[in-house]
């Protein structure tokens, strides 16, 4: 589609935006930032929406992903995906890494400018920091998603803090995508009336209870026994150690883990020293659509995380007809809020992990995907829309 012969989009026409975010999946990193894409995808799915998306990729020598392993341009899911690198400096990050995205982002949206009129940004840092300054250099409207640790710890980190306060005030709009992350914004100072909160969603179609359950399990290679499944990176803050210490009250169960990261050594370590390592695989990361399986296999799937925005792991699970038991973080609640959908246990703790899965395990699966078809993407798209609609015709108003 040609882009439209002027800088505002025309009321009816299709909103033109250019979504920039260090977050997105590559050919490198197929799982990075899929949350990002699969909103992305929805968005311009019907229609109302035409983007280019601006995803940057951190380069330092010896460090990856290497310079050559992800292309400058290529096409996913019928999006155009440019991947401009920008210098990432060691331990110097938080405070040159936005000036460095900007600079690294900047050719490319000169030259996209005129087929786009606003920037969708997704991450508060250096992603939306490095968006505000670039939307006021040309000009164009910028919303930010905020998703999570962005709100809840890197503003208390030197340097970083500050440039997140400010660019929380010059954007045009901010998007929280649970109610609990919009109350951590207020908390920063972000003006009120520049808040929405739009939820994540789950693609119903690919999240789906498997035709024969039984038969997943032996093809899994997964015997009789209760199985407990984990998604998330192998990090301090997703606490995959309390779940593995849960299995101590729970001697029925296997537990396996998706996901990769540094924790790794010590998770195994512990589930030694535990006697419990006989019962844990540690399967590393998945594609993103091979979830479904373990999900669908699964008794419960647990989330033990410290910190979540809106944790898109709990809605495909439930998609998948599998209760959930989650530790309180920002946007449990909402997502986990029936009883058919599983349990938020009251403290962060192996003890109440292991009571919480015990409690689940009488949920009816069917009762448990009916709570999960609530929460497609549908109105969150229209929440973008109509939020980047409005955004414009005040533009036009002023201009």
């Amino acid at each position: 589609m040609e882009p439209l012969p002027h800088s505002q989009t025309l009321p009816g026409a299709s909103v033109r935006i250019v979504t920039f975010s260090t977050l997105y999946p590559n050919p490198a990193q197929p799982n990075h930032g899929v949350f990002v894409e699969n909103r992305l995808r929805h968005l311009v799915a019907g229609g109302e929406a035409i983007c280019t998306v601006l995803a940057p990729v951190p380069w330092f020598p010896g460090r990856a992903p290497a310079r050559g392993a992800v292309p400058a341009e290529e096409f996913r899911r019928g999006l155009r995906v440019l991947h401009p690198r920008f210098l990432a400096l060691p331990k110097l990050g938080l405070l040159t890494n936005p000036a460095m995205l900007e600079r690294a982002a900047l050719p490319a949206l000169r030259r996209l400018a005129p087929q786009f009129d606003l920037l969708d940004a997704h991450y508060l840092f250096p992603d939306g920091v490095a968006a505000v300054r670039l939307g006021r250099r040309l000009g164009k409207k910028v919303v930010i998603t905020a998703r999570g640790s962005d709100t809840s710890q890197l503003p208390h980190l030197p340097f970083a803090g500050a440039m997140i306060r400010e660019a929380l005030y010059e954007a045009d709009a901010i998007i929280a995508v649970s109610e609990g992350l919009k109350q951590g914004l207020l908390a920063l100072g972000a003006p009120e009336n520049k808040i929405t909160v739009l939820r994540n969603g789950v693609d119903t179609a690919i999240f789906h209870p498997p035709a024969d359950r039984a038969a997943l399990r032996a093809e899994l290679g997964l015997g009789a026994g209760k199985l407990l499944v984990s998604v998330g990176l192998l990090i301090p803050r997703k606490r995959h150690h309390l779940t593995i210490e849960a299995l101590r009250d729970l001697p029925d169960h296997c537990l396996v883990i998706l996901g990769e990261g540094p924790e790794r050594a010590a998770l195994e370590a512990l589930a030694t020293r535990l006697g419990v390592a006989g019962r844990v695989t540690l399967l590393g990361a998945r594609p993103h659509t091979e979830l479904t399986r373990w999900y669908g296999a699964a008794d419960v799937m647990v989330l033990a995380s410290e910190r979540e925005g809106w944790a898109n792991v709990l809605l495909e699970s439930m998609a998948c007809g599998t209760p959930v038991v989650a530790t309180p973080a920002w946007g449990v609640t909402e997502a986990i809020s029936t009883p058919e959908a599983g349990r938020v246990v009251a403290e962060a703790s192996a003890a109440a992990i292991a009571a919480g899965v015990r409690e689940v395990a009488r949920l009816s699966r069917a009762a448990t995907r009916t709570h999960a078809e609530r929460f497609g993407w549908e109105g969150t798209t229209r929440g973008q829309i109509s939020l980047f609609r409005r955004l414009l015709e005040e533009s036009t108003c002023l201009s």
